[in-house]
């Protein structure tokens, strides 16, 4: 079993950034694909960013193309999403997960972080 926690989370004008972060513990991290979901007010959670195990490949929703950024440091058992050129239709509550298997198979993933908060003003 591995827990996650996510940070970086809150408030930025359209156009800004923010960087995310998941701090994994319980396992060895480096078994696992990660990926980065969100749920927006109403909707449902959907895909945003995902990476193997190696970060050797990466995967990304067509909405956040070119604009989001995944990243692993397996030695620090971490996982970043960078965020850049936000817009409002980016406000949502981001969550990590964890995957034993490929990172692109949403209904796969296993373990799940509490979320973090991004909001995006106009």
């Amino acid at each position: 079993q591995v827990l996650l926690r996510e940070s970086g989370g809150g408030l930025v004008q359209a156009g800004g950034s923010l960087r995310l972060s998941c701090l994994a513990s319980g396992s060895t991290f480096s078994r696992y694909g990660m990926g980065w979901f969100r749920q927006a007010p109403g909707k449902e959670r959907e895909f945003v960013a995902g990476i193997t195990w190696s970060g050797g490949r990466t995967y990304y929703a067509d909405s956040v193309k070119g604009r989001f950024t995944i990243s692993r440091d397996n030695a620090k058992n971490t996982v970043s999403l960078q965020m850049n050129s936000l817009n409002p239709e980016d406000t949502a509550v981001y969550y990590c997960a964890a995957t034993n298997y490929e990172p692109t198979i949403p209904r796969l993933y296993s373990f799940w972080g509490q979320g973090t908060q991004v909001t995006v003003s106009s």
